[in-house]
C-alpha cells in the first residue's frame, strides 16, 4: 500500500534487504520544512506497518520489536511518502511530527539540523495566529482583520516594485522581506499556509 504522494517510482519489492541483513537505514525528514528529524531501521514488517498505517514504524534493534515512533509520547511521525535510494538499501520518508521528535524535546534528534526558513517563518505565524500574544506586530495585523492584512499585502507589493527601479538592491531585499512576511500572514488569516501556495507552484512546474 503507498501513501497519497508515494512517488511512482517507489517498489517495495525492489528493496535490497540483504545487505543490511533484514534492516534498512531510514531518514525521516520534515515534510513541511524539510528537517531531517532522525534516523532509524525498518525490517520487512516495519515498512508494511508504515505503508499502511501512515506512522513511521521501526525494527528497534535494543527491543527487537516493531516500534511505532510516538507510540508512548503521542508524538508521532504522520507518513507523506517513502523513498528508495538509488541502490534500494536506504529509505527517506518524508512526515508531519506531532510534536517534538527527539525525546531530549527538540524537534530533531540532530540539534543544529537546517530546516527552509520561511517555513519556519510560516509555522510561528500560524502559533501568533492560535496564541495571539499581547506584545506581537503579527498579533495585531490577525485582529485588524484579513482586509488590512491585504491592504499590508498591497502596500508592500507596490513599495517592493517601486523599490526595484528606484533604489538600490539593499532596499529591494527590505521591501521583498516585508513583502513576503505579510503574504504569510495573510494566506494564514484564511485559512492557508505558505506551503499552500509552493504545491500550486509544484503542481505548474510539474513537480
Amino acid at each position: 500500500m503507498a501513501t497519497d504522494n508515494q512517488p511512482s517510482s517507489f517498489d517495495p519489492a525492489r528493496l535490497d534487504w540483504d545487505k543490511g541483513e533484514g534492516l534498512l537505514p531510514v531518514v525521516v525528514q520534515d515534510a513541511a520544512d524539510l528537517r531531517v528529524l532522525m534516523l532509524g531501521y525498518m525490517n520487512r514488517e516495519a515498512l508494511e506497518a508504515t505503508l499502511t498505517d501512515r506512522r513511521v514504524t521501526f525494527f528497534s534493534r535494543s527491543k527487537q520489536r516493531l516500534w511505532t515512533k510516538g507510540e508512548r509520547s503521542g508524538h508521532v511521525l504522520d507518513v507523506v511518502s517513502v523513498e528508495a535510494d538509488c541502490d534500494n538499501d536506504t529509505l527517506l520518508v518524508l512526515a508531519y511530527p506531532r510534536g517534538p521528535t527527539c525525546h531530549l524535546q527538540r524537534a530533531s534528534c540532530f540539534p543544529s539540523a537546517p530546516a527552509a526558513f520561511l517555513s519556519e517563518l510560516d509555522a510561528l505565524v500560524a502559533q501568533r495566529e492560535r496564541e495571539r500574544p499581547a506584545d506581537s506586530y503579527t498579533t495585531r495585523l490577525f485582529e485588524a482583520g484579513v482586509r488590512r492584512i491585504a491592504q499590508k499585502v498591497g502596500e508592500e507589493g507596490v513599495e517592493t516594485a517601486l523599490a526595484a527601479v528606484a533604489q538600490d538592491e539593499a532596499a529591494l531585499l527590505g521591501e521583498s522581506a516585508d513583502l513576503l512576511y505579510h503574504l504569510i500572514v495573510l494566506l494564514r488569516s484564511r485559512g492557508l499556509s505558505f506551503a499552500d501556495a509552493v504545491g500550486v507552484l509544484r503542481e505548474r512546474h510539474g513537480a
